[in-house]
């Protein structure tokens, strides 16, 4: 299995970027998690794994979506106050490496939902200091899926994300309505 994701991740056209992109990602969760288990020390947690987000939303936003799939977003501000997203795309003619765009999307998308279940996890556990670590975690990468979805005009991001989601939600969404509705209806 490790062999052969290596050979997926040397099929990349920019493998430093890619490795940045999962490294940041990976160690901002790692950290979080082996956190939680092995210290108390939520301050330096807390910082470090900011830190970590940060570095990987700012990587995600200005490198890695330009090397990888070929977009990019920013926002501004308008004369009257107003927010306003800008959304760049490369030249439509420029070959996407298939390697690059589904390791990208993928864990672009998956992401947020990791974040989400340790949100979850930590209402469960009721420890709502950790759990603001966590909402900033999802606010980041979700925003940064939002936008990479927003800013695909060629329809690339829909179509990974929902092949990825019918193969993995389609049992999870039954389970969860059924599960929610047998406790409400206490059936």
């Amino acid at each position: 299995m490790a062999e052969e994701n290596a050979f997926r991740f040397s099929l990349s056209s920019h493998p430093v970027a890619l490795g940045f992109f999962l490294g940041f990602r990976l160690a901002a969760l790692l950290t979080y998690i082996f956190g939680l288990i092995f210290t108390s020390n939520f301050v330096l947690i807390f910082i470090i794994v900011i830190l970590l987000l940060a570095a990987d939303f700012w990587n995600t936003k200005n490198v890695t979506g330009r090397l990888l799939v070929g977009l990019r977003w920013w926002n501004e501000s308008s004369s009257t106050g107003d927010s306003i997203w800008v959304f760049e795309s490369a030249d439509p003619q420029r070959e996407i490496n298939g390697t690059d765009s589904r390791f990208f999307w993928t864990v672009l998308y998956s992401t947020p939902v990791v974040w989400g279940l340790l949100a979850l996890l930590a209402i469960l556990k009721f420890e709502l200091i950790w759990l603001s670590l966590v909402i900033i975690a999802v606010i980041l990468s979700s925003t940064n899926a939002m936008a990479f979805t927003r800013c695909d005009r060629f329809g690339k991001a829909s179509g990974i994300a929902n092949s990825m989601f019918a193969r993995s939600s389609r049992g999870l969404v039954q389970r969860i309505a059924g599960g929610l509705i047998s406790r409400v209806y206490g059936g």
